[in-house]
């Protein structure tokens, strides 16, 4: 009954994600493990020794400082949301500290490689299939906005206006926020919804903007399977699709946008998230100054 209450609590009230609300409600269904096998067999005896003896715990079986710190803020969420609705007292959480995730600088494409992946992928969309020129729009979409995967897939229709181009995205949080395309994005997205996509459609397809081979709303795993075997055909390091929303952040910057509006194009919260980029365009700079200058 309570992580059920709870699992409402992050869906309806929070609006979390599935994958965040399954990987919350498990940390959650752990952490409360972890309390009975202290002896705690009331909620009321949740205190800030018990969080931080479960966290030990957790470092004492080598999982990663990323999944640690993931694990304190589904603490801290959990404590306080047990708190407001009366199931205890004191919120701990709030006195738990949370362990620093490791930064690692994110993989990305140098612009060579990815004209070379985009020209690929309207290769193949030549022979006119709906599913070529399907992927080719996905494929130009991602790289052009940096928007998320889950994002892509949750775009409707009339979140197209080709006339501006732009896409209206609902982000985290169900945030929305209106992220600008170029010409070739555009281009494939016309010739997708005007030429393929009708063919796609099923009765029931509704106003997905992307529709999977049988008609549906095309799903993550899909696009995800897809952006891996196109990167697949060229000889260019495999990244994941979030991969291209690196990619795109990157070339931004290095092409003279300032911090603020990249981090308004991604929809990052945070200006910290965000800065992570400047890392990775002075390292490729740096690599660059070492193989070019002969006294480097």
């Amino acid at each position: 009954m309570l992580l059920a209450d709870y699992e409402r609590h992050l869906t309806a009230e929070r609006d979390l994600s599935t994958h965040s609300v399954r990987a919350y409600i498990g940390d959650v269904a752990d952490l409360l493990d972890h309390l009975i096998r202290l002896g705690h067999d009331d909620l009321g005896q949740l205190d800030i020794r018990s969080l931080r003896s479960w966290l030990a715990k957790q470092q004492s079986l080598g999982k990663s400082r990323s999944t640690m710190a993931r694990r304190a803020t589904a603490a801290r969420v959990f404590t306080a949301w047990a708190q407001r609705t009366g199931r205890i007292d004191t919120d701990p959480g709030a006195l738990l500290a949370s362990p620093k995730g490791h930064k690692t600088l994110p993989g990305v494409l140098g612009q060579a490689d990815t004209r070379a992946v985009l020209d690929a992928a309207a290769v193949a969309a030549d022979d006119g299939s709906p599913v070529g020129l399907r992927d080719l729009a996905i494929m130009e979409l991602l790289y052009a906005t940096g928007i998320r995967v889950g994002e892509l897939c949750a775009l409707d229709v009339d979140d197209v206006d080709d006339s501006r181009r732009v896409v209206r995205v609902f982000g985290k949080g169900r945030k929305e926020r209106s992220v600008p395309y170029g010409v070739p994005a555009g281009q494939a997205l016309e010739r997708w919804l005007v030429e393929a996509r009708p063919k796609l459609a099923r009765e029931g397809s509704g106003p997905a903007a992307f529709l999977g081979a049988r008609g549906g709303r095309i799903d993550q795993r899909a696009v995800r399977r897809m952006v891996h075997e196109r990167l697949a055909v060229v000889d260019v390091p495999d990244l994941a699709p979030h991969g291209l929303r690196h990619t795109a952040a990157t070339h931004l910057l290095e092409g003279g946008a300032d911090l603020r509006s990249v981090q308004e194009l991604l929809g990052h919260a945070s200006l910290a998230t965000t800065q992570i980029y400047t890392h990775v365009s002075t390292d490729r700079l740096r690599q660059a100054y070492q193989q070019a200058h002969p006294r480097a």
